[in-house]
């Protein structure tokens, strides 16, 4: 607090807010805004922004950095992950796994008996594993997990914000006679860095934060909505201003145009060390939503760092030191396609006082000329161009290539190169991996923290509601009450898949060698095929068991 202003101040807020804008102002040579400007320009390819080249010179792009980034973020994050959920204190043996698979057979026909509280969680904490799936697909995590990874890749951090959206239709009921339907799930967005600001930035754990403010700009329409929502006064709700800013359109209505919003996370602890995380919604010296409890007690954020500083949370991204080669690069490429023009169409001189009629280099244009021969032999001439030195070539050459090789990202590992020896090829693109295990370490890593914050919300919003199971019993739902178990400690695990071409075809090889020495039967082959190596895999097993019914 400063002075006696509370948490949940205006004025203080926006106080804060500013202070983490002089911040992040300061931070390296052009500061965190001009910087991150500057590698999303590279990274899409607008190398010659403000350069003041004219436009009579071919400007050459030879984008690195982009075929560098898109090899990396495949090769962080292009594997299938799954999620697997488990509780302190609760055995995991195997006889409880065979228990939780005879539970699970029963809960989706509709049996399900009174468990010991080791099955019951065992059959809980499955049941979680297969509700991400379902609700990743939901909110669409893949496409959130790529922008987020694109967004490390480019600033250096990527952040996904997990919020509960009171509006959300979920398709259950509250009562048997379905007339009192549940409503509120979990949504999520991504977050540019540039609009979250963290109480005390030196503090690398960001649940270890004072407080979290997250900026947005809203039309005010929009924002004296939702003061009317929460029950502000007709004062308070008048009072909600545009910015006066550069970004503010000329004659635009004022209901049309936009002011900043924040959003202060913060929390609190009781006696009994219990942590509440409260927010607060403020635009400037108006209060749009006061303090309310989130309900969980953790902060709704989730960040990854492509690359770690000390004492920092902001994590630093590989594009800001990759830009000078790219400028390089982009010059001596330039350089020699000017050349190589220049010497294929070189400077035509015309002497004026012989030729009087305009030359337009047009194949067969008669060109008169007034005179004597040695005047015709006069009248119009090539300028030699400068002789363009062969080691310029071999230096881009080098150039790129060291670029790629310190990156990582070599011929191998781009798929530059003769599958002859697909062995050879997949060992030296393991070891290309090595340099990169520390960043797909902190990925995943991010994608455990999703998956527990996730747990957070529904033990702690849901209260009695069935979740969502699809399973090889199909799709059905298990009763749950999150108020039961939001005081055990669920840990997270995240299971690895391989998504490479390489990979699919081992395993169809493996499946093929098992298959042939009668290991597993032609419906345990057909399950665990590739997804969409053979099409309606379902209707050839019901057609199997529908044959082997005929014949018995």
């Amino acid at each position: 607090m400063q002075g006696n202003r509370q948490w949940y101040d205006p004025v203080q807020v926006f106080e804060e807010y500013r202070a983490g804008v002089t911040y992040k102002t300061g931070l390296g040579e052009k500061g965190l805004y001009r910087q991150h400007q500057i590698n999303r320009r590279f990274y899409s390819g607008d190398h010659w922004h403000g350069a003041r080249c004219g436009g009579e010179r071919p400007l050459v792009r030879h984008n690195l950095i982009r075929r560098i980034g898109d090899y990396k973020m495949a090769a962080v994050g292009g594997d299938p992950v799954a999620v697997s959920y488990s509780v302190d204190g609760v055995a995991d043996t195997l006889m409880l796994r065979e228990r939780t698979y005879q539970n699970k057979r029963d809960a989706a026909a509709g049996n399900l008996p009174s468990l010991p509280f080791e099955e019951e969680i065992g059959l809980i904490t499955d049941a979680m594993s297969h509700y991400f799936d379902v609700t990743a697909e939901r909110v669409r995590l893949e496409d959130l997990r790529a922008q987020v990874l694109r967004n490390a890749y480019i600033t250096g951090t990527g952040i996904l914000y997990t919020y509960w959206d009171d509006r959300i239709r979920t398709g259950l009921y509250a009562d048997e006679r379905r007339t009192a339907p549940i409503v509120g799930d979990i949504a999520c967005e991504v977050l540019d860095v540039e609009n979250v600001y963290f109480g005390d930035p030196t503090v690398t754990d960001l649940q270890a934060q004072p407080f979290v403010v997250i900026a947005a700009r809203r039309t005010v329409a929009d924002l004296r909505r939702l003061a009317k929502r929460y029950g502000r006064s007709r004062d308070e709700i008048a009072s909600i201003r545009p910015d006066r800013d550069a970004f503010t359109p000329d004659g635009e209505p004022e209901s049309e145009q936009k002011a900043t919003v924040l959003t202060k996370l913060y929390k609190q602890y009781d006696e009994d060390g219990t942590v509440h995380v409260y927010g607060v919604q403020v635009v400037s010296g108006v209060t749009v939503r006061g303090v309310w409890d989130l309900g969980i007690r953790l902060y709704p954020l989730c960040m990854f760092r492509w690359d770690t500083l000390p004492d920092q949370i902001y994590g630093q991204s590989e594009v800001t030191h990759l830009i000078p080669n790219q400028i390089a690069v982009n010059r001596m490429l330039t350089a020699s396609v000017w050349a190589m023009l220049m010497q294929g169409m070189p400077t035509l001189l015309v002497n004026g006082d012989v030729v009087q009629q305009p030359v337009t280099n047009d194949p067969g244009q008669v060109i008169r000329v007034f005179g004597s021969g040695e005047d015709m032999r006069n009248a119009m001439t090539y300028v030699d161009p400068p002789q363009f030195s062969a080691a310029m070539s071999n230096e881009i050459e080098s150039l790129i290539h060291h670029t790629l090789a310190q990156s990582g990202a070599n011929a191998v590992s781009l798929g530059d190169v003769t599958p002859d020896n697909t062995s050879a090829i997949v060992a030296v693109r393991e070891a290309a991996m090595l340099p990169i295990q520390t960043v797909r370490t902190r990925f995943l890593q991010f994608c455990e923290e999703v998956a527990r914050l996730w747990a957070e919300f529904w033990v702690t919003g849901y209260g009695r509601r069935a979740l969502t199971v699809r399973d090889e019993w199909g799709v059905w739902y298990l009763p749950f009450d999150g108020d039961r178990y939001r005081d055990l400690l669920f840990r997270v695990k995240i299971d690895v898949g391989a998504a490479t071409v390489w990979s699919e075809s081992q395993s169809i090889v493996t499946l093929d060698n098992l298959l042939e020495r009668g290991v597993i039967t032609p419906e345990q082959y057909l399950k665990r095929l590739p997804h969409g190596i053979v099409p309606d895999v379902d209707g050839l097993l019901r057609d199997r068991k529908t044959a082997a019914e005929v014949s018995v």
